[in-house]
């Protein structure tokens, strides 16, 4: 299966700003690329790219006043398989995980483990260890928080979302992320394409997806509690620990979002020239 992927992203800047931005495939997903990706910045201005402590692919640049563009496009190919599932992937005793993966139990800037941890016990605590745990987590997650653009706030937090019942995909996911971190499960803040593959095309226009890895049995597992069903091609831009590490763009000054379109298409081949749907 070939996918399509890309963005024309543009801001406008009253001054010079210093920017870094996360809107390359992670390197995990480079081996897929069948069209390589196509970084294009508009004015041509210096570019550094460098690997930021999580491993994703970053870039840092001085934005001249003016219109900003950021541009990509580029095709991967998948197998076309949903997300695989590890039924029986057990929880690890904190004490023998490795040692980077111990950041991943820790509160982070959204995900505040410590004040719900009591939350988290009182839910999960008779649920059974291991994957069916994370599940039961995704399940009360994406039943316990009402979708909605219109509720999407920067400063949000895990807690209130817990507390305010509504939010987007980043706070579906810092909510389970920190009741599984409440509950000693590593988990980790994922973002990426994911498009309406082998499932209905939603009216919503495209955007960037956040989900979440746990580690399980010596390996990272992938959970949705924003759409809780197995997916087919989701693909990795970054991961943290939460949305602070892995925001597309941080500007270091004022600038303002003009425009900003994503596409997450099947495609028919390694040219992407032709979607599949529509």
């Amino acid at each position: 299966m070939f996918i399509r992927i890309g963005y024309d992203i543009q801001f406008e800047i009253p001054a010079p700003t210093a920017m870094m931005m996360l809107l390359r495939v992670h390197p995990s997903v480079e081996p897929l690329l069948v069209k390589p990706e196509d970084l294009k910045v508009e004015p041509a201005v210096d570019v550094l790219d460098f690997d930021d402590e999580f491993g994703n692919r970053s870039r840092r640049l001085l934005a001249p006043a003016g219109t900003l563009r950021l541009t990509n496009d580029a095709v991967v190919e998948v197998d076309g398989k949903p997300d695989p599932i590890a039924a029986d992937a057990q929880e690890i005793p904190i004490d023998q995980l490795p040692p980077d993966v111990m950041q991943f139990l820790l509160a982070s800037r959204y995900c505040e483990v410590d004040a719900l941890s009591e939350a988290a016990w009182d839910l999960f605590s008779k649920t059974p260890r291991g994957w069916d745990r994370v599940q039961a987590i995704v399940d009360y997650v994406h039943d316990h928080i009402t979708f909605g653009y219109k509720y999407a706030r920067w400063t949000k937090t895990a807690k209130d979302a817990f507390e305010e019942k509504k939010g987007v995909c980043r706070d579906f996911t810092h909510l389970a992320v920190a009741f599984c971190r409440c509950m000693g499960i590593p988990a980790r803040y994922v973002t990426g394409y994911l498009g309406d593959i082998g499932v209905p095309i939603a009216p919503d226009p495209m955007d960037f997806s956040a989900w979440f890895e746990v580690y399980l049995s010596g390996k990272w597992h992938t959970f949705d509690a924003r759409h809780n069903q197995r997916r087919i091609g989701r693909l990795l831009m970054a991961k943290g620990r939460d949305a602070v590490d892995v925001a597309i763009t941080t500007s270091f000054g004022p600038t303002t979002l003009k425009k900003f379109d994503v596409w997450t298409d099947e495609v028919t081949d390694a040219t992407g020239q032709t979607k599949v749907h529509g």
